[in-house]
């Protein structure tokens, strides 16, 4: 347990004689009775197996911010990092600011925030590895770093920016309300080293001594209906009309609409190419969605070929029935989907313990996704294995005809499971802390790219077989630009209603649409130009018919061009969303300053709080 101190002051110990029954949105406050778990139980705090004394231990808690008291000493994050021992790049609780109104009234609001330990955790539900844990007792919302294996999504689902991924240990971390704190009765470090009395905390619901309001949103804070999050704040004092943030996110915040997020335009409107931005951390991601999507389009090409080569009279398609070729296009499918799971890997802080993206199948698409893909690889290599088996002669006949038979249902079951494994993927993307991506266009992206990409990965080994038997090309180009044409329909139309509508929601998809349409302007246009012509050709060849090698040759060059078309729109998917997260202050949590002292070399010094870009 935690040693408390024989003078601890009155202010920082709990106290919250009378509490209420229900909070605001509808829940219970005593957890035990919501969640019909059995009271008295020990959080085994450093194996300690006591049980704090607490009356309200097994009541949901929460912090208290007092805008009008916080004074920006960031004392409050010394006292954290201090208690949890954390480097300088990591801190559970951050205070940021936003400024508004102009000489001589000028406002700055300090915001400081941590771990909200929500009603609707969607960290704890998002996560795959199942590192989280809500506690009926004090309703804390606790992460376990040995479990994680550092994916970064609960950093994703999180409109606050609470967990912290540690690119140096390879793991997330986060507030874990001082436990062992409240369990001798004392309120947490950051409360307790608070100069200006403006955090607090107890029982959620209770108005702290010597304050007026419990108000659920302060300018800046994301809406709390996407977490039901238990923190609640007070501000009185008059502030100007519209708030901007210091970070270099394009936000701010408009007080006629109380202080919602609306689109600041503070990198211009010129338009530039942003080539260099493009390169992410997500760069793993990059290659296994692409990847993935281009396997499970070559796969259902495959499985259509027997009614696709009837109808169009295609020799190609008809050859890449043959035993032979079939098996080299599954065994290069296997292997390509191999190379992308793989390199799904590389996106963890720690890749070898993979295996737990399985554990929370009943909430985390992820872990749905990974399932999904992982029975489609075995479903691929499986259908690969029982062609070759068909072919093999020294196998005793009745192995062979099970081969034959099962082959066919193999086939379509994992067709389906590349098909979930999409759907899947798609809904990872889905997350109301990041606007730009949640909209029905991923849905189209992700599968317009599999049909694109798939048509390009069987054309590539069509061509092959082409090349080697000196086969007449025939009417494949026609065929598969065909297929590549629907595919870019699929993701034209849906990027044309997805800017549209984010232009009409506003707030942090708006601010990310203006960036793409400005920093990355050039490349955006380009890829949507791109994207229009390569339709208008790819329908001109596929009405042709058969024109030969010569319409093989243009298929190949609409290949390239589809491909950088696909490649490119998703590395902007990644680098341009906006998340809906708490601001940043000039240095601390600014995207543009850490990319300014990785450049500078500022991040060599462990005292500037900019780890390096690590694993």
């Amino acid at each position: 347990m935690f040693e408390i101190r024989h003078d601890e002051p009155e202010y920082a110990l709990l106290n919250d004689p009378q509490t209420c029954e229900l909070n605001r949105y509808g829940g219970e406050i005593d957890l035990v009775t919501s969640n019909g778990l059995p009271a008295g139980q020990s959080l085994l705090i450093n194996g300690d197996l006591g049980v704090g004394t607490s009356p309200n231990r097994n009541k949901q808690h929460g912090f208290h911010f007092t805008a009008d008291n916080c004074i920006g000493c960031h004392a409050c994050e010394a006292a954290c990092s201090e208690k949890n021992d954390l480097p300088a790049h990591l801190s559970f609780r951050s205070v940021g600011y936003v400024e508004g109104g102009t000489y001589p009234s000028f406002t700055r609001m300090n915001i400081s925030m941590a771990c909200n330990h929500c009603d609707d955790p969607v960290c704890l539900k998002g996560c795959p590895t199942g590192a989280y844990t809500e506690h009926p007792e004090y309703g804390a919302v606790i992460q376990d770093p040995d479990i994680c294996f550092g994916c970064g999504y609960c950093t994703w689902v999180c409109p606050y920016n609470a967990p912290q991924l540690d690119p140096v240990a390879g793991h997330v971390e986060k507030c874990n309300m001082c436990v062992d704190r409240l369990e001798v009765g004392l309120k947490p470090a950051c409360v307790s080293a608070c100069l200006g009395n403006a955090l607090d905390f107890g029982v959620i619901e209770n108005v702290p001594a010597n304050r007026e309001q419990i108000k659920t949103q302060i300018p800046g804070f994301p809406d709390p209906s996407i977490t039901q999050p238990n923190i609640r704040f007070e501000q009185t004092r008059s502030v100007p009309k519209t708030f901007t943030r210091t970070d270099t996110q394009p936000i701010k915040y408009n007080g006629a609409t109380g202080h919602t997020s609306v689109v600041d335009p503070k990198r211009g409107q010129s338009l530039r190419w942003g080539l260099p931005g493009l390169s992410s951390r997500e760069n793993p991601l990059v290659l296994f969605t692409l990847l993935t999507q281009a396997v499970v389009g070559a796969f259902l090409i495959y499985l259509l070929m027997p009614w696709l080569a009837p109808l169009t009279g295609l020799p190609a398609l008809a050859l890449l029935q043959t035993p032979g070729i079939a098996l080299a296009l599954l065994i290069t499918l296997a292997l390509l989907q191999a190379g992308a799971l793989f390199i799904s890997t590389q996106h963890l802080g720690k890749p070898l313990r993979f295996y737990r993206g399985f554990n929370n199948l009943r909430h985390s698409p992820l872990s749905r996704e990974a399932l999904a893909i992982a029975v489609f690889f075995a479903g691929v290599s499986g259908c690969a294995a029982l062609l070759l088996i068909s072919m093999v002669d020294i196998l005793p006949v009745q192995v062979t005809h099970f081969a034959e038979l099962v082959r066919p249902a193999a086939g379509w079951i994992t067709a389906a499971a590349g098909l979930i494994g999409l759907y899947f993927m798609h809904s990872i993307y889905r997350i109301k802390a990041r606007p730009f991506w949640n909209h029905w266009q991923t849905l189209t992206a992700f599968f317009g790219t599999m049909l694109t990409l798939g048509a390009v990965t069987v054309g590539v080994v069509a061509g092959a077989v082409i090349l080697l038997t000196g086969e007449t090309p025939g009417s494949l180009g026609a065929v598969l630009t065909g297929v590549m044409a629907v595919g870019l329909c699929l993701e034209g139309l849906g990027l044309i209603f997805h800017a549209r509508d984010l232009v009409d929601r506003g707030g942090e998809g708006a601010a990310a649409h203006y960036l793409q349409s400005t920093v990355y302007g050039k490349t955006y246009w380009a890829r949507n130009t791109a994207i229009a012509g390569t339709i208008a050709l790819s329908v001109a060849l596929a009405t042709a018919g058969s024109i030969g090698w010569l319409g093989l040759m243009a298929w190949a060059g609409l290949a390239v061009i589809a491909f950088v078309i696909c490649t490119v729109g998703r590395l902007l998917f990644y680098v341009v969303v906006i998340p809906t997260t708490m601001p940043g202050a000039f240095f601390w949590k600014n995207p543009g300053f850490e990319e300014h002292a990785r450049e500078t070399g500022l991040a060599a010094m462990p005292q500037v709080g900019v780890p390096l870009e690590g694993h």
